[in-house]
C-alpha cells in the first residue's frame, strides 16, 4: 500500500504563488478549498512520504516573494506566502512519519529561504507550541517584537524579521474538517450559537459544549445567509453530524431555520461514514453501500445546499489511490486477473486466489440474503436478515483487499532476499527483514481464515431461513468459504517453514489447523441444512 500524506494549506490572497498544476511528479493537487473571501484559501497536495517514492519535502521551495508582504484586514498574508503547512496522515502513513516530514519541510524551507519556522501541533517540541493558535498570537503586526524573545525564537531559520514573508508554522496534526452550518438568521445569532458550542466557549468561565471543536458566527453576504463557522479539530472526538445537529438544537431554540450546510475543502470518508451510521441508527434504516451511506448524509447535513457535492471530488481517500506503484489486482477485469494469475509470476499466486475465492464466497451470501429481503413472502423474516446481512458485506470487502495485500507480501520478502550481506550488520538487518517478511506473509492468510470462521454462525442461520431460489448459491458459499480457508492453511503452513520463532510457529499452526478444521465442518453443516429443506 502506498503511503499517502495530505499537506498544505494556503492563506488568501492574490493567488500568485498557487500552483496552477501539479508542482511535483511526486505531489499533486488534492483540492483547493473554496471559501469566502475572509477566510484563508485552503490548497491540498497529495504524496508519498520521504522515503516511500513521493516528492514531499524533499522539494525546493522557490524563492521568496518579489514584492513586499504587507498585512491584510484579519491577519491573513496576501501574497500567497505557506502561512501554515501541516502534514495530515491520510492512508498507510503514521503520524510519527509526518511529523518527520515537518521536520525536514521545516528545516529545509528556512535553510534555503532564510525565514523564520515554528513547529506546531504533533511537531512541536515544547508544550507551549502545540497549538497553533499560541504560535500565532498577535499576528504579523507582532512578529517583529515576538521574534525578539527568547522563549519564541523560531524552531528553524533566524531570529530576524523578514518582511516579505513573515513566519510559516510547519507540523503533523489530525484531518482538519471546515464545516459551516446555514442559517436564515443574523451574524449576531450565529456567533450565539457559535460560542455556545465551541470548545472555548466565551472563556474559561463559561466552556462550550463539544470539545475539539471551534467556531464562529458571520454573514455570507454573496449567499446572503449566515452561517455557523466551525472547525473539527478532531472528528472522531467530536463527529461532523453531532457538530450540525447540536447547531440545528440551538437554532431551533432561537426559532432560527436551519437550511443545510456547507464543507470547505476535502473531508475523510470516515467522517461521512460515521455520520451515515448515526442517521441509519437514529432512523432505522438498512443501507449497505457505501455510495448510498454518501448520498444519505448530503441529504441529512444538507451538503450540496450551496453548491453541488460531489463526493469524487470531495473525499480525500477517492483522491489518493490506494496502492503502491502495482496496479490494483482488485480493481481489475476479471479476465485481467484471471491471466494474471496465469502468468509466469509467483504473485499473484495461491494466497490472491484463496483471498478472491473467500470474498467471492462472503458475497454469494449477501446476495443471498438479499434476495430473501424486502420481499412480501418472507416479511418476517427481514429483521433477520438486516442483521445478518452487513457481516457478509463487510467481510466481502475486506477479503478483496486481502487479494492485494498478499501479493504485497509476498513482493515485500523478495525485495528483503536482494538485501546486502557482504557486513555482519547487513546480515543482521536483511535477516531480521526476511523474519518480518514471514510474519507478515502469514498475518495475510491467517487474517482471511479467522474473517471466515466469524461468518459461519450467520450463514448457518441464512442457509436455514433464506430464500430457497438461492440454495445453489448459498451452496457455492459455503464450499467457496472453505476452499479460501484451504487456501489461507496451505500459505500459512510454507511461509511458517522458514520463521526461526518456534513458540510463534507452533502457535500459529495450531491456530491455522482449528481454522481449518471449523471451516470443514460448518461447511458440511450449511449443505446439509440446505439439503434437508423443502421446497
Amino acid at each position: 500500500m502506498c503511503s499517502q500524506l495530505l499537506r498544505g494549506e494556503q492563506p488568501a490572497g492574490d493567488r500568485r504563488h498557487l500552483p496552477s498544476r501539479d508542482p511535483d511528479p511526486g505531489l499533486c493537487a488534492a483540492g483547493r478549498g473554496r471559501r469566502p473571501l475572509h477566510q484563508p484559501h485552503c490548497l491540498h497536495l497529495r504524496g508519498a512520504a520521504p522515503g516511500r517514492g513521493g516528492g514531499g519535502p524533499e522539494r525546493r521551495p522557490g524563492g521568496l516573494p518579489a514584492h513586499r508582504h504587507e498585512p491584510a484586514p484579519g491577519g491573513a498574508p496576501p501574497d500567497g506566502r505557506p502561512g501554515r503547512v501541516p502534514f495530515v496522515p491520510v492512508r498507510g502513513v503514521t503520524m510519527d512519519e509526518c511529523v518527520l516530514c515537518a521536520q525536514a519541510f521545516g528545516r529545509r524551507l528556512a535553510e534555503e529561504l532564510g525565514v523564520p519556522v515554528y513547529l506546531y501541533g504533533e511537531a512541536a517540541q515544547t508544550a507551549g507550541r502545540r497549538a497553533l493558535p499560541a504560535i500565532r498570537a498577535g499576528e504579523y503586526e507582532a512578529l517583529p517584537d515576538k521574534l525578539k524573545q527568547a522563549e519564541w525564537a523560531p524552531d528553524f531559520g533566524p531570529s530576524s524579521f523578514v518582511p516579505r514573508w513573515g513566519a510559516t508554522a510547519t507540523g503533523a496534526r489530525k484531518f482538519l474538517i471546515a464545516f459551516n452550518v446555514n442559517l436564515l438568521g443574523t451574524r449576531e445569532q450565529a456567533h450565539r450559537i457559535a460560542l455556545n458550542i465551541r470548545e472555548q466557549g466565551r472563556g474559561r468561565d463559561q466552556p462550550g459544549r463539544l470539545k475539539k471543536v471551534q467556531g464562529i458566527g458571520w454573514y455570507l453576504d454573496e449567499k446572503n445567509l449566515a452561517q455557523v463557522s466551525t472547525n473539527l479539530l478532531d472528528f472522531e472526538v467530536t463527529a461532523l453530524h453531532t457538530v450540525y445537529e447540536e447547531t440545528c438544537r440551538e437554532a431551533q431554540e432561537l426559532s432560527v431555520a436551519v437550511v443545510g450546510s456547507q464543507l470547505v475543502g476535502l473531508v475523510p470518508l470516515k467522517a461521512l461514514l460515521d455520520a451515515a451510521a448515526f442517521y441509519c441508527e437514529r432512523e432505522n434504516l438498512f443501507i449497505l453501500e457505501e455510495e448510498h451511506r454518501v448520498r444519505l448524509v448530503v441529504n441529512r447535513l444538507g451538503l450540496d445546499s450551496l453548491s453541488p457535492f460531489n463526493p469524487k471530488e470531495r473525499i480525500i481517500e477517492y483522491l489518493v489511490p490506494d496502492g503502491g506503484p502495482e496496479p490494483s489486482l482488485a480493481d481489475q477485469p476479471l479476465r485481467a486477473f484471471v491471466r494474471e494469475v496465469g502468468a509466469r509470476s509467483a504473485a499473484p499466486g495461491g494466497g490472491s486466489v484463496a483471498a478472491a475465492s473467500a470474498a467471492l464466497g462472503a458475497a454469494l451470501a449477501s446476495m443471498a440474503g438479499l434476495m430473501t429481503y424486502g420481499r412480501r413472502q418472507f416479511e418476517h423474516l427481514d429483521a433477520t436478515v438486516r442483521r445478518l446481512v452487513p457481516p457478509f458485506h463487510a467481510a466481502a470487502a475486506a477479503l478483496t483487499e486481502l487479494v492485494d495485500a498478499d501479493a504485497r507480501a509476498f513482493r515485500a520478502y523478495l525485495e528483503a532476499t536482494k538485501l546486502p550481506k557482504s557486513t555482519e550488520e547487513e546480515r543482521d538487518r536483511r535477516a531480521a527483514a526476511l523474519q518480518e517478511g514471514l510474519r507478515q506473509a502469514v498475518a495475510v492468510p491467517l487474517a482471511l481464515a479467522d474473517t471466515v470462521a466469524s461468518l459461519w454462525p450467520a450463514l448457518q442461520e441464512l442457509a436455514r431461513c433464506g430464500n430457497l431460489a438461492c440454495r445453489s448459491d448459498l451452496q457455492v458459499a459455503a464450499k467457496a468459504l472453505e476452499t479460501g480457508v484451504f487456501g489461507a492453511y496451505f500459505n500459512v503452513l510454507i511461509n511458517l517453514k522458514d520463521i526461526t520463532d518456534d513458540v510463534f510457529k507452533d502457535q500459529t499452526r495450531q491456530h491455522i489447523a482449528r481454522l481449518l478444521q471449523d471451516a470443514k465442518t460448518q461447511a458440511a453443516l450449511v449443505l446439509d441444512h440446505l439439503e434437508a429443506r423443502q421446497e
